[in-house]
């Protein structure tokens, strides 16, 4: 959890099974299509095809459907083709148009429809379907080459180390391609996972899924910071997509990092970290003392040194007991000062998935982030952070993966397509 944020909107928690949610979790957020309107709106769509995948800088919308698949077959040419029909798949989703080029009502009575037809009526609601590669689609738990791939595999992609702290389950971690699909209305997200999972039906099978409400982070500055389920305004640092610098040198993957993975240039890595939060503690901790652990107020955001949210913290002013940001703030642990200057472009969102065995919430931060290496932007700022950040005392992270996202797709193009010529 590295400065997020959450705005609060509708509730999309419960199961988080890939065939859908909770009734409830459609409530908030619809944008519907004019009656009898004959085509999508182009107002809230996003282009898939382009030099880099959507949904990294777009401006973070506020729903999540995140799904990690295990590819089930051995064929490489099946694998291939399932990526080109997830690539055609996708692009007609993001444009607010069926999955398929029939339609969950225009095909014969005898067959299936090729899409599924719970987003009939709905526009595209801003929805961004992004596609990455795990490193166990390159070499299997045992190191044999399952793809013809493995001398392609990123340096950087691998598993992620057991930071202290971690109490991970396997079967929310990890999985050899994930798919991150954010919109602004739950149902579209959810509708655009759950075909492509039934298009990949005998090539893959889902691995683990996480749905997510309000987003974490502010990717623009056109966004207002949200807050977390902590009560704090969180991502204020996050960088922007405005910053092309520092999205240059922080994000994307340059095309001389890896000589093995060139195919990977104008991409980069996604880290994602399932982190159960234990609300009902920290409802109980005094107001002086969540702020200290944060190193920010919880009113206006500001740091504890003075100012307004945007103000850079003051690391060195004294307080009455040491600096007046702790040294384990959470603040000052993550922040690039501290950190070689290194940064992340985050994307989480909060989670509600019931409530667990002893009846406390099943809650927490499903945390996204793009770095251009995982090596020097965030495995480091981690291992921090698991060691002295004072927020950890109310964190318990149950889920991790590390995946490559490749770069953009151009016209006639599939997902990958780079990695496999």
């Amino acid at each position: 959890m590295t400065e997020h944020g959450v705005s609060r909107r509708g509730l999309v928690g419960g199961g988080v099974a890939v065939a859908g949610v909770a009734a409830g979790a459609f409530v908030a957020g619809r944008a519907t299509a004019a009656e009898g309107s004959a085509g999508p709106s182009a107002e809230d769509a996003f282009a898939f095809r382009g030099a880099h995948q959507a949904g990294i800088t777009t401006p973070a919308q506020d729903r999540l459907h995140f799904a990690a698949f295990d590819v089930t077959t051995g064929s490489r040419a099946q694998l291939v083709a399932l990526l080109k029909a997830w690539t055609e798949a996708a692009d007609r989703m993001t444009s607010g148009l069926p999955a398929g080029e029939v339609g969950p009502t225009g095909g014969a009575a005898t067959m299936p429809p090729d899409d599924t037809g719970e987003a009939i009526g709905l526009s595209a609601s801003g929805l961004t379907i992004t596609f990455g590669f795990g490193p166990t689609l390159f070499r299997d738990a045992h190191g044999r080459d399952r793809f013809g791939l493995a001398d392609r595999q990123p340096d950087a992609l691998r598993t992620l180390p057991h930071f202290p702290g971690d109490a991970l389950d396997p079967d929310q971690s990890y999985g050899d391609l994930c798919i991150q699909a954010c919109a602004d209305d739950p149902q579209v997200a959810v509708h655009a996972i759950r075909n492509l999972a039934r298009i990949g039906f005998g090539t893959v099978a889902v691995r683990w899924s996480q749905l997510g409400f309000g987003r974490t982070s502010t990717t623009s500055t056109a966004q207002s910071t949200p807050r977390n389920l902590f009560g704090f305004k969180d991502g204020t640092a996050n960088i922007k997509s405005e910053e092309t610098a520092d999205v240059e040198k922080h994000v994307w993957v340059g095309a001389g990092d890896d000589a093995r993975a060139g195919w990977l240039a104008g991409g980069s890595y996604l880290v994602t970290r399932r982190i159960n939060m234990t609300i009902e503690v920290w409802d109980r901790q005094p107001l002086g003392d969540q702020e200290a652990f944060v190193g920010r107020t919880k009113d206006s955001g500001a740091p504890l040194s003075g100012g307004t949210e945007l103000t850079e913290p003051d690391f060195a002013m004294p307080g009455s007991d040491g600096p007046v940001i702790p040294r384990d703030a959470h603040v000052r642990v993550v922040h690039p000062d501290t950190n070689d200057g290194v940064r992340m472009l985050r994307r989480g969102y909060n989670f509600v998935d019931g409530s667990d065995a002893l009846g406390g919430l099943n809650a927490g931060l499903f945390f996204i982030a793009f770095v251009r290496d995982p090596d020097t932007h965030f495995i480091p700022v981690q291992n921090k952070m698991a060691k002295v950040d004072a927020l950890m005392e109310y964190l318990k992270v149950t889920g991790s993966a590390l995946f490559a996202v490749p770069p953009g797709i151009g016209p006639g193009e599939h997902v990958g397509q780079a990695l496999f010529s």
